[in-house]
């Protein structure tokens, strides 16, 4: 599989993990520092050039805060 690209839309995080859970690189975390508009610490990625692009993440999220682009 090739290398993958995340596109977040953060402000739309919940911070439900759900994604977290699912990554099969453990490349994604909550922010612990940054709350979106909604009050929540939101998904960051934490190690964007070992994202492979398998679309679990996006795939799992109930919010629509991620899309996943491949090269």
């Amino acid at each position: 599989m090739g290398k993958g690209k995340l596109l977040l839309r953060t402000n739309r995080c919940k911070g439900c993990e759900l994604c977290i859970s699912v990554c099969p690189k453990k490349i994604l975390e909550l922010d612990k520092i940054h709350v979106n508009s909604k009050g929540y610490h939101p998904i960051h990625i934490t190690k964007p050039e070992e994202c492979i692009g398998c679309a679990s993440c996006a795939l799992m999220c109930p919010d629509g805060v991620i899309n996943v682009y491949t090269e």
